[in-house]
């Protein structure tokens, strides 16, 4: 079995929290699934729930080079060298990290309202860039974004594998 499920903001990629925050429980209640990789507390959008071992271990193992595509929401606005550098490979505290593809793009029209709202600053424009990494480590877009100056706001997990969020509002969830 495999769900999707448009998990939203402040809400953990796990099913139980002791300190009584918001989780995938909260929002899916199928026995014997979970999730396939995570999704940090302060990111939105796609994350894979199973029953299936083996398919877990593909999409969230980083040697399976599975792509995920995020789109971000940046402080600023990129520069074609800023972007190249997504690519070529930024430094961080765990090793270098590169970006299969980064690229600037509108901000989506499907775009649901976040609760709270980020943060606006009529003197800094922000923009939107298409992230697509084969591995997840911890927070690594956000950290890849800040490598280059342009720090996230807003992060959304677009899709997972061929699997993506298109018709799932945040919290609604589906089989695959």
């Amino acid at each position: 079995m495999l769900i999707l499920l448009n998990k939203p903001y402040r809400v953990l990629s796990q099913f139980r929290d002791p300190d009584g925050r918001a989780t995938l429980g909260d929002y899916v209640d199928v026995p014997g699934v979970y999730p396939a990789g995570r999704l940090d507390h302060d990111s939105e959008g796609l994350i894979l729930l199973t029953d299936d071992g083996k398919l877990q271990a593909r999409i969230s193992q980083p040697e399976s080079r599975t792509r995920k595509t995020y789109l971000a929401q940046v402080e600023g606005t990129p520069t074609p060298e800023q972007l190249a550098r997504l690519v070529q490979g930024v430094r961080l505290k765990d090793g270098v990290a590169r970006a299969v593809s980064a690229r600037a793009v509108d901000e989506p029209a499907w775009l649901w309202d976040r609760d709270p709202p980020i943060r606006y600053r009529a003197s800094v424009p922000d923009s939107w860039l298409e992230i697509v990494l084969t591995e997840g480590r911890n927070r690594q877009v956000r950290r890849m974004t800040a490598a280059v100056g342009l720090p996230t706001l807003r992060l959304i997990r677009y899709s997972v594998g061929d699997w993506t969020l298109d018709g799932l509002a945040p919290g609604a969830w589906r089989r695959a």
